[in-house]
């Protein structure tokens, strides 16, 4: 039985669903995260890696508040950079173990319009995007030989808030929301990420993918196709992001390209809208509105 050690499977949005999907497959799984220690102290983190003696350690901590790392590049680093390397260095030195780590669209600057491919240039906009590009650079170098980086993008799942939620629940609020249109990017659902996550380690695949849900869409057509299928009453009013001013610049087209990942499954990844469907009528979300969908 292979076992896995999830940093941020207790509570988690990408934590929760891999500790779902690796102990559906037969996993032996146990996690680590702030609730049991420090995880940035590099002694602290080695004996529980050494004591867990784990076949693959998945990395689904990361500083995500983009905007606040503006402000605070010290704490983003930390966790996007220094974590992955002390990782992949902890790892290099135990002889054991495989490193399955999770970067971002953001590492791209976001001015083309043709799908990014892992290949392709990278010039983050932001400090989020910098710190999380440096610490997939410090995976791949430390531990070439037994670290896999997937790129993922606008994730969406049960555990934990996140946009889609967000969006429903203020429909219930409001008759109108404003939510930006010249953003455009991959919707990706945690659950099936975990699954590419968890076949690609069972093959100790190595080196650098993208991961995410095939198709495109911006900011506010994931939000109407959202609250179309949980059969909200709301309109969505499209706004420029001049109109939603934020600290952080956000790429305005960071679509990843899954070719790689499709060959490597022999499939390409559902749509994004398929598995937004799942998810909104999944046990994971309210049960009214899967009740209001049933009269």
């Amino acid at each position: 039985m292979a076992k896995a050690l999830i940093l941020g499977g207790a509570t988690g949005l990408l934590g929760q669903a891999l500790v779902h999907v690796l102990s559906a497959r037969g996993w032996q799984v146990e996690t680590l995260g702030r609730q049991d220690g420090n995880v940035l102290d590099f002694d602290f983190l080695q004996s529980r890696l050494r004591a867990a003696h784990a076949d693959v350690v998945f990395n689904a901590v990361g500083y995500t508040a983009v905007d606040a790392a503006e402000d605070d590049a010290e704490a983003a680093c930390e966790l996007n950079r220094a974590l992955p390397d002390a990782l992949a260095h902890i790892l290099h030195s135990l002889g054991h173990g495989h490193l399955l780590h999770y970067s971002t669209d953001f590492v791209f600057s976001g001015h083309g319009e043709t799908p990014l491919t892992e290949s392709d240039e990278v010039h983050p906009q932001s400090v989020y995007g910098r710190t999380k590009l440096e610490g997939e650079q410090a995976v791949l170098r430390s531990l070439p030989e037994r670290s896999c980086v997937l790129r993922t993008a606008w994730l969406f799942g049960p555990g934990r808030k996140n946009f889609v939620d967000t969006i429903v629940a203020a429909c219930v609020k409001r008759d109108a929301i404003n939510v930006v249109y010249d953003q455009v990017g991959s919707p990706t659902y945690s659950m099936d990420l975990a699954q590419w996550s968890a076949a690609l380690a069972e093959k100790q695949a190595t080196g650098l993918w993208h991961a995410v849900n095939s198709g495109q869409a911006s900011w506010c057509e994931l939000a109407c196709e959202s609250i179309a299928l949980a059969a909200a009453s709301c309109r969505v009013v499209p706004i420029d992001s001049g109109q939603w001013p934020q600290k952080a610049r956000r790429p305005a087209f960071s679509v990843l390209d899954n070719s790689k990942l499709s060959a490597f499954l022999g499939k390409k990844p559902r749509p994004w809208p398929q598995a937004l469907r799942d998810y909104i009528y999944s046990d994971y979300l309210p049960t009214h509105r899967k009740e209001k969908d049933l009269h």
